[in-house]
């Protein structure tokens, strides 16, 4: 077997993996994120997380989960984005990070859990009904 694996090109295998993917889901947004190890750079859809995200508030959700676990700085993480605004976009990739963290050390989800990081957000927008306004606004009710 390990003759085969010589002649394909793949030698031994690393005991470290160097990638760890995962998706992430809020609202609508559906997020793909890959950490692999490094300096901590963190980049949404080839742009910086600051520059993506433009409120403080979005950019300290994308790193709750690293400082939860204590791991701020370790991780290169690359995350496309798709659907939902930037609110919902934040929220998930801050779910994606946490499930990869989850693949790297499964020591990390008790205190990914303990935060809810690893759950995620049932919450969507409800839908509009027919003969009202909205979802719960009903037109003007008209006496006479």
């Amino acid at each position: 077997m390990e003759a085969l694996l010589k002649r394909a090109g793949m030698g031994e295998m690393p005991v470290e993996r160097l990638r760890y993917p995962a998706t992430g889901k809020r609202k609508s947004a559906v997020a793909r994120v890959c950490l692999t190890p490094g300096e901590g750079e963190i980049s949404v859809n080839g742009r910086s997380y600051t520059a993506f995200f433009p409120r403080s508030t979005w950019q300290l959700l994308v790193l709750q989960p690293f400082e939860v676990t204590e791991t701020r700085g370790k991780y290169d993480v690359t995350a496309n984005v798709a659907g939902g605004g930037l609110s919902g976009q934040a929220g998930a990739v801050r779910h994606g990070i946490a499930k990869s963290l989850i693949a790297i050390s499964p020591a990390f989800r008790s205190a990914l859990k303990k935060m809810g990081l690893v759950t995620r957000d049932p919450r969507v927008k409800e839908r509009k009904k027919y003969g009202q306004k909205g979802a719960r606004k009903r037109f003007q009710y008209s006496k006479r």
